[in-house]
């Protein structure tokens, strides 16, 4: 045997003692940490404007509870205003379609003569705000905003804090019908003009997931029978292609089979609920796939994020070594630092 094939082996055993004598790293697990159950996706869900078809929106919701999809936030449109802030303040589905089928006109309609519309709104204030407990938008349950159009200027408004009859008065006051609601300095109408289906609010509620449900009324070649259905009919022409160009930006897109019923017909509430859960229940398939994506993008980002951070502890290791465990590391010696 040569002297060199005698003295390596004996040299290898030598460094390696060397080399656990300095200052050893801490040892470096190759597995990436567990990741933590994932927060559960948030939705939101948007209520467009539709007046006494916004009671399509209460067998939307229902089905939505049913199916383990509860909304975390919400916006309202107009009539999804009303349903919203009641839904906002607790209410379940059930506790709303109680309220709908007991709801008496005379609570939230008082006429007053006036060039600026027929009906004041203070009734509907009123009630909303019964109904809440008189809480301000920012104290109620659920994240919750109400839109409404600032008539000075055009621009789109969201309410997330303040009044909350107040809010949902303003967002619900139709030009020519409802008379304009001071707030401040300035004026507010329906928010159907410039936002009929809000989904960007609810987006900028912090939803992962917006579902919208789109009750507005659609120009069919046919001409409205009374004031109220015409001046629904003309916001919904003059906010048509703004609000596509919104409903285009939602996860979902619901649409319960109301376009039949008179804007002002009370007394189709409850087909109006029928016709939500319908609606609802027909696009849980695709609500259920698009939460499995949500979940499948969000497990592949956080497992990205582990194996980064595997990789960045395993490089700190390494340049934590001393200089002799980088020579035994480049024999193929052992190694406190272990590759991810």
């Amino acid at each position: 045997m040569r002297l060199n094939d005698f003295l390596r082996p004996l040299a290898c055993v030598g460094l390696l003692a060397l080399a656990a004598c300095g200052s050893n790293p801490p040892r470096t697990s190759a597995a990436a940490p567990e990741a933590s159950d994932q927060a559960p996706i948030r939705i939101g869900i948007a209520l467009g404007g539709g007046a006494a078809k916004g009671f399509a929106h209460i067998g939307v919701i229902k089905m939505l509870e049913a199916n383990g999809l509860t909304p975390a936030v919400v916006a309202g449109t107009s009539a999804g205003s009303v349903v919203g802030a009641l839904y906002a303040n607790g209410m379940n589905a059930f506790e709303l379609q109680e309220k709908a089928v007991a709801l008496d006109e005379a609570k939230i309609r008082d006429l007053q003569l006036s060039s600026g519309g027929l009906i004041l709104g203070q009734k509907l204030q009123d009630y909303v705000n019964e109904q809440v407990q008189s809480k301000p938008l920012e104290r109620l349950a659920k994240p919750f905003v109400a839109v409404a159009t600032r008539l000075e200027d055009g621009e789109r408004t969201v309410f997330a804090r303040g009044n909350t009859g107040q809010a949902v008065r303003a967002s619900s006051s139709i030009p020519g019908v409802f008379q304009p609601v001071r707030i401040g300095k300035y004026h507010f109408v329906d928010g159907g003009l410039t936002s009929p289906v809000p989904v960007d609010a609810a987006r900028q509620l912090g939803a992962d997931l917006v579902i919208a449900v789109d009750i507005s009324n659609k120009a069919r070649g046919k001409v409205a029978e009374h004031m109220l259905g015409t001046m629904g009919q003309s916001i919904a022409i003059m906010g048509q292609k703004l609000g596509e160009a919104e409903l285009a930006r939602a996860d979902v897109t619901i649409r319960p089979k109301v376009l039949d019923m008179g804007p002002a017909d009370f007394s189709q509430r409850a087909q109006a609920i029928v016709e939500g859960e319908k609606a609802a229940l027909a696009a849980m398939p695709q609500i259920r796939a698009r939460v499995a994506q949500l979940q499948a993008e969000r497990a592949q980002t956080t497992r990205l994020a582990q194996q980064q951070e595997a990789q960045s502890q395993y490089q700190a290791c390494l340049e934590k070594r001393s200089r002799l465990q980088k020579i035994a590391g480049m024999a193929g010696l052992e190694s406190d630092c272990v590759k991810p």
